[in-house]
């Protein structure tokens, strides 16, 4: 008898427990993309009718799209900037021991436990008081702060699973470190990399808090989406663009998981190779 049959028979109400906690998470989000195909700007039931006219109307709305365009920019830059500072701390982690170490790990990770809204107003204190004024460039530095310890969680699994004897045969066939870097160590470590920047980008693109208190009069997606809900008639438009957001998050989050399930693989069946 395996160790979960033996629970779920000292606890039989738990798998009913379980469905209900994930259909009390996630109904609200599953009724989002109802609700945006409502003919009616109420969002009741029974719905008035479907229609695509609330998808439609979002490309003719040019403040939405700065706001996207400006997303765009912040998600990729932070995907980018968070993704090679986690390399380079996944990379100090798992491969050198030294004084500190797990002090320093403990402070990349801090963002992750601290209140967020506690990070943002640090961090916007901080700039007023280095008087740098508010833009995306600060939505960006923000964000980074707060995505590393999501890219160093996924690289550190890449760069655990490496064989260093294959960096010592580059160095002894003559190869740089520069050299070997490149041409060894990322090829082996890119779903890694290509799984990280997946993650970092969805957070970056769905991150509300430090863009609010960070982007000035520049406003992300998030942002522009929560002054849109202030108006009943703009009610809509918003759950048409939140839906697509969670479609895409879904999306990109699925290809990082199959990446990163895809590099586990090959892992194994680099240790099981005689």
């Amino acid at each position: 008898m395996s160790l979960l049959t033996q629970r779920l028979r000292v606890l039989p109400f738990l798998p009913a427990y379980v469905a209900l906690y994930f259909l009390f998470l996630y109904l609200p989000i599953l009724l989002l993309p109802v609700f945006s195909f409502n003919d009616a700007a109420t969002t009741t039931f029974p719905l008035a009718g479907f229609t695509t006219k609330w998808y439609a109307s979002l490309a003719g709305n040019s403040v939405m799209l700065q706001a996207a365009w400006n997303s765009l920019v912040v998600g990729v830059a932070v995907s980018l900037l968070s993704t090679v500072l986690g390399i380079c701390a996944a990379r100090a982690i798992t491969r050198y021991r030294f004084r500190g170490q797990r002090a320093a790990a403990g402070l990349i990770m801090a963002p992750l436990f601290l209140p967020e809204i506690i990070v943002a107003v640090s961090l916007l204190m901080i700039v007023l008081a280095m008087g740098v004024e508010l833009s995306l460039i600060t939505v960006i530095l923000g964000q980074t702060v707060f995505c590393v310890p999501y890219a160093m969680s996924v690289l550190v699994s890449g760069f655990e699973g490496f064989d260093r004897s294959l960096e010592e045969a580059s160095y002894d066939l003559g190869e740089t470190a520069v050299g070997t870097f490149r041409r060894v160590t990322l090829p082996v470590v890119a779903p890694a990399i290509v799984s990280s920047l997946l993650v970092t980008f969805t957070i970056s693109l769905d991150e509300f808090i430090l863009a609010f208190f960070l982007s000035g009069t520049e406003p992300t997606l998030p942002v522009y989406i929560w002054g849109q809900l202030r108006f009943a008639a703009k009610l809509p438009g918003v759950l048409a663009l939140g839906t697509v957001m969670l479609v895409a998050s879904i999306l990109m989050l699925t290809l990082a998981e199959i990446l990163r399930r895809r590099a586990e693989r090959r892992t194994q069946m680099a240790f099981t190779l005689p």
